[in-house]
């Protein structure tokens, strides 16, 4: 199964995300929806946490992708996506891209 998020969350247990040629697995509570800001569609991920020098790294990208799974299935696989922001909120470290 490889939804599309939409405004309702997909929600997993893993997550690869890819920061530029790296690829790190977070294991954890993780969703993934598609939000609108000024009009522009965003994809939002929401992570558990990341270390501080993923954390730096992730922020000094421009792109990134990530591929989100429950209990060993794919659930979702984004496109490349351009950052837009992160930011930590009550859920975890929230990532907001666009492609």
């Amino acid at each position: 199964m490889n939804l599309a998020p939409g405004s309702r969350p997909i929600h997993g247990d893993t997550v690869d995300l890819g920061i530029g040629v790296h690829t790190v697995t977070i294991t954890g509570p993780a969703s993934t929806r598609s939000i609108l800001i000024d009009g522009r569609g965003y994809a939002e991920l929401v992570l558990p946490a990341l270390t501080p020098e993923h954390r730096t790294a992730l922020e000094k990208t421009e792109h990134y992708a990530y591929e989100l799974y429950r209990d060993g299935v794919l659930l979702y696989s984004s496109p490349e996506l351009t950052l837009r922001e992160t930011r930590q909120s009550d859920d975890g470290l929230v990532i907001t891209g666009a492609p």
